[in-house]
């Protein structure tokens, strides 16, 4: 059964830290392509930053440079999002997806299977 499962998600203050981690299981880890996306209510989801099937190569949205870094632990078959310096913006449900694409993109399109998401509430 293909599982991710997303986890780390919770309350922070405005400049707090978290680190969301996706556990996948189920099918190549390595061959997958990674994607963090958010989604609030009434808005569409959104690409966060992703990282290809090789780790190779990362993007990440605009609002989030310099302040979300996505690495993997392929051994453990988990993609980590560090995100610092938080932002009241930032507030949504955070989903993992895979892509049997080896490059990553923003587009929701290419992903074949997402996690149940997680929670991130940052308050002032």
């Amino acid at each position: 059964e293909v599982q991710l499962v997303e986890s780390g998600g919770g309350l922070v203050q405005t400049g707090g830290s978290l680190r969301l981690s996706c556990t996948a299981s189920g099918f190549r880890f390595d061959d997958y392509a990674i994607g963090w996306f958010r989604q609030v209510p009434g808005k569409e989801r959104e690409g966060v930053s992703c990282i290809s099937s090789r780790a190779d190569t990362t993007y990440y949205k605009d609002s989030v440079k310099g302040r979300f870094t996505i690495s993997n632990d392929a051994a453990k078959r988990t993609v980590y999002l560090q995100m610092n310096d938080l932002k009241l913006e930032d507030t949504a449900i955070y989903y993992c997806a895979a892509s049997i694409l080896p490059q990553c993109s923003f587009s929701l399109i290419p992903y074949d299977y997402w996690g149940q998401g997680t929670q991130v509430t940052v308050s002032s």
